[in-house]
């Protein structure tokens, strides 16, 4: 497990452009599928990371708390299936089945993806306004694996909960930490 953060994408970048299946539904997810969203939370998560794992309870609260807010969610597992079975599409519906999501969750085979989002570790949170601008980019919250610290999405709320009530969204943002996106060998955006 190689620990690594954030990539802290630039505040203000529009959100880049896929089409995804969702493991669930395979239905093709864009993101025209959340235009009548006042905002989208992408996630970069995927099964078997230990730092995904300690908050995917609170990413169940998170999607039921703000589905009818007006926030779009999703979900994105971009790790390289050949090396990690664990997170193959088969695992991520049932990981989702298990948890209860009710928002999209898409297998980014290519990890073309990832790469358009600088996504770097699971988890990976992504907050887009209603123009898809970036407005928020780090952690859900400062819990950890063991640090006994509350996993309560405190960081990732507030700044959805401003981002909804068209309020701007604090600038001091902290990286999110987790495993690093296992990239198939020789597409780590790091050593292109």
């Amino acid at each position: 497990m190689a620990l690594k953060e954030s990539t802290m994408l630039a505040l203000g970048t529009q959100m880049p452009d896929f089409v995804l299946p969702d493991v669930c539904t395979q239905t093709m997810i864009s993101p025209e599928s959340f235009q009548e969203k006042a905002a989208l939370l992408v996630m970069f998560i995927c099964c078997h990371c230990p730092y995904v794992v300690h908050v995917q309870d609170e990413l169940t609260r998170l999607g039921r708390d703000y589905e009818r807010k007006g926030l779009g969610i999703l979900g994105i597992s971009s790790n390289d299936i050949t090396e990690y079975p664990a997170d193959a599409p088969i695992r991520l519906q049932e990981m989702a089945e298990r948890l209860g999501w009710q928002f999209p969750y898409c297998y980014d085979e290519t990890q073309d993806v990832a790469k358009a989002f600088t996504a770097a570790c699971t988890p990976d949170f992504f907050v887009f306004d209603r123009q898809r601008h970036l407005v928020y980019r780090g952690q859900l919250d400062s819990s950890r694996p063991g640090n006994g610290a509350p996993v309560d999405g405190q960081d990732l709320r507030t700044a959805l909960d401003a981002v909804l009530a068209g309020a701007p969204v604090g600038r001091q943002q902290r990286p999110s930490v987790g495993c690093n996106i296992k990239w198939k060998r020789g597409n780590d955006p790091e050593y292109a």
